[in-house]
């Protein structure tokens, strides 16, 4: 990566760093909320690993769009979705002050039709709320994307990796990050690396 792109990276980075330290204090202070950043430099490390020339990169929760605008600006045909209008909104601003071609769309990014049916008979969706299927917003099936990251809370990661299983393009990867864990991929429901 040369170094303006590692620059341009790095402002949004640090924009979002700045936004969700704001948010933390003037929305988390006050009532829960699942956006919670990522460790930017690790999923980028991670990302760069993983890119070749052509794949599509889709970010599940994407809020403020400091990943989905990363991975745009690494090469990547990059799409997020997130629950929370207010936050695609960000995310759009934020795209376009970095000179981003990165798509968000607002709703779920759990497919229409789908049902999480572990065997514990537990089908409850963790933080992920309930919401229209952004797909469609998109123009895209989760089927659609070479590489889909996400930052699940604990408990959520079995439920990714079926939903992948049921949806997702059998070659896709899938990147988890985590506090716990750090960031981790999967390739066909199997840690591949971490």
């Amino acid at each position: 990566m040369d170094a303006a792109l590692s620059a341009r990276i790095d402002a949004v980075c640090e924009e979002g760093r700045v936004y969700w330290d704001r948010f933390d204090a003037e929305v988390r202070q006050d009532r829960w909320h699942p956006f919670v950043a990522a460790d930017y430099e690790s999923v980028r490390d991670t990302l760069l690993a993983l890119h070749e020339p052509g794949l599509s990169f889709l970010e599940w929760g994407s809020a403020t769009g400091v990943i989905t605008i990363m991975a745009d600006l690494l090469g990547y045909d990059s799409c997020g979705i997130e629950l929370d209008s207010s936050l695609v909104e960000v995310g759009r601003q934020l795209a376009a002050r970095s000179h981003s071609n990165s798509r968000f769309a607002a709703g779920s990014f759990i497919p229409t039709g789908w049902e999480w049916r572990p065997r514990d008979g537990d089908g409850r969706l963790g933080t992920l709320g309930r919401g229209r299927s952004a797909y469609l917003e998109l123009g895209r099936a989760l089927a659609d994307f070479d590489v889909v990251y996400a930052f699940p809370w604990p408990g959520e990661e079995a439920l990714m990796l079926d939903l992948m299983r049921c949806h997702g393009h059998r070659d896709a990867r899938l990147v988890l990050h985590s506090s716990e864990h750090g960031t981790s991929v999967f390739h066909r429901g199997r840690l591949q690396r971490s």
